[in-house]
């Protein structure tokens, strides 16, 4: 099996990871290009339309940018 992980032995082990490997480890995902980076802004709704989008669960936001785009015709 060809594992992309280089911490990964043949056995399926972990290796025991030194010093070296530590230094040049990077916490978190790569940064994206800024041409796909999401902007932060700040929007006035309604209470009752903002209390209904929350209650839709886990995703509300990448719904409301989903139907801004379709409205926007993008």
């Amino acid at each position: 099996m060809n594992n992309p992980k280089a911490y990964i032995g043949p056995d399926d082990e972990v290796a025991e990871l030194d010093s070296a490997w530590v230094l040049a480890a990077k916490r978190g995902r790569p940064p994206m290009p800024s041409p796909l980076r999401k902007q932060r802004v700040n929007i006035m709704l309604d209470a009752d339309l903002l209390e209904k989008l929350r209650a839709s669960g886990k995703g509300w936001q990448t719904r409301i940018n989903a139907a801004l785009r379709r409205e926007a015709g993008l």
